[in-house]
C-alpha cells in the first residue's frame, strides 16, 4: 500500500525526525526518527514489509516482528490523522 501526502500537507525534516503540517487545519505533528523513517519510506513508494526491513536496518536491535508492528501502527495513525492517502 503506497501512500502519498495530501496536497495540503507539508513536511520538514528536523534533527530529531520530522514535522508534518496540515495547512488546512493548522495542526502539526512532530514525528520522531522512527515515525519519520516510516512516513518517508511509504511516500517514496515502499510497501510496509520493505519499510519494516528499513527500520531493522536503521535499528539493528529491533526485531522484525516489532518493526512490522511499529510500521503498521504508524501507518494507521497517519491515515487516521488524514495526513496521507493511498497513492
Amino acid at each position: 500500500m503506497s501512500l502519498t501526502l495530501r496536497p495540503d500537507v507539508c513536511v520538514t525534516d528536523t534533527a530529531d525526525g520530522m514535522v508534518v503540517l496540515d495547512e488546512v487545519t493548522g495542526r502539526y505533528w512532530q514525528l520522531n526518527r522512527t515515525a519519520a523513517l516510516v512516513l518517508r519510506s511509504l511516500i517514496d513508494g515502499a510497501e510496509p514489509p520493505d519499510t519494516a526491513r528499513a527500520l531493522c536496518a536503521a535499528y539493528p536491535r529491533l526485531t522484525e516482528e516489532r518493526a512490522g508492528a511499529d510500521t503498521a501502527s504508524i501507518t494507521r495513525a497517519l491515515i487516521e490523522a488524514r495526513l496521507v492517502v493511498p497513492a
